[in-house]
């Protein structure tokens, strides 16, 4: 167990690092924060490397984390390291989950196209993991996964099920090859998904916050779904309205 009592120390500036994404990707690293994040990576086995505990928290004895180094700071240190106003004793820093070879099934997935709020693809991950989804798969020009709001958003949902990155093309022709029902998003051209038959399996796509669903993407769902609005409000908000779709869809009756 080691000590460090400095800001400038050359182990916290690597820590602040992981705030960001070069230096995420540079160490293969992510950090999390507070006892409720470490508490779900140790119970879904990531791998810990590193639990900077601040030195009057007290760790819960059931934890156990081995193979880890364990750093003891002092107050200032924590706030110095912390993405948030109030640090909560305990943070984290954990090996990159691999899912890149997981290759998708028939069941239900969320696809996310281009949403770029951190808080909103954290709070889908999480809806994604309430509803039963079998993985969620980030888009380009989506938040980065690792992003600390992403992750405090996601309340530990980002550790129960597979979230895969890459061209939502490929992955539309691999749903079509295995004959999981593609739904596209848009007020134009769609139809309500109160009118929608509840389905066991499918691969629903939500779009970016103000331009939508990309055109081409939408040309290639098998059909588009919109959620009617009953009062004055133009929009839902798309984390808001995915959730809505992944409850309605699958318990249409």
């Amino acid at each position: 167990m080691k000590r460090i009592e400095s800001a400038k120390n050359p182990r916290v500036k690597q820590w602040k690092k992981l705030y960001t994404k070069k230096g995420r990707e540079q160490a293969n690293a992510f950090i999390i924060e507070g006892p409720h994040l470490v508490e779900e990576a140790i119970k879904n086995n990531v791998s810990i490397i590193e639990v900077i505990v601040e030195e009057e928290y007290q760790v819960p004895s059931a934890w156990t984390i081995e193979a880890a180094e364990w750093y003891y700071v002092p107050r200032k240190v924590m706030e110095g390291i912390s993405d948030t106003e109030t640090p909560q004793g305990i943070a984290a820093v954990c090996e990159m989950i691999n899912d890149s070879e997981v290759e998708v099934q028939k069941g239900k997935y969320l696809l996310i196209d281009g949403v770029q709020d951190p808080g909103n693809v954290g709070t889908m991950i999480r809806t994604a993991d309430s509803a039963g989804l079998d993985g969620v798969i980030l888009g380009k020009g989506t938040a980065d996964l690792y992003n600390s709001k992403v992750l405090r958003s996601t309340q530990g949902s980002v550790f129960h099920l597979p979230i895969l990155k890459g061209d939502l093309t490929s992955y539309i022709e691999r749903f079509k090859e295995i004959n999981v029902p593609v739904i596209g998003t848009a007020l134009e051209g769609g139809e309500s998904f109160l009118n929608n038959q509840g389905l066991s399996e499918f691969a629903l796509i939500v779009g970016n916050e103000g331009k939508g669903m990309d055109k081409a993407l939408l040309e290639q769902c098998d059909q588009a779904l919109y959620i009617p609005i009953y009062g004055k409000a133009e929009s839902l908000n798309v984390a808001v309205a995915a959730g809505i779709l992944l409850y309605g869809i699958q318990n249409q009756r």
